[in-house]
């Protein structure tokens, strides 16, 4: 084996190692949590856009209750 191929064959094997750590061996990896992350994100992002547009709502009732009180 030349030294080419000796230091091919050492990178393979820290990419493997590497491959196991994002994909997890058993357990959740590196993949997983950020997957989880993402999705929890999603799901505060979502719970935002319905509370201000719930807010936004009771703002329009209020300014037309005011107009309405006006006249």
């Amino acid at each position: 084996m030349t030294e080419f191929e000796g230091q091919v064959l050492a990178d393979l094997s820290v990419l493997k190692s590497q491959m196991k750590q994002v994909l997890g061996i058993g357990q959740p990896g590196r993949l997983t949590q950020l997957e989880d992350r993402v999705e929890q994100h999603e799901r505060s992002v979502q719970r935002m856009k319905g509370l201000l547009g719930a807010g936004g709502a009771v703002l329009a009732v209020f300014h037309l209750a005011i107009d309405y009180l006006r006249r």
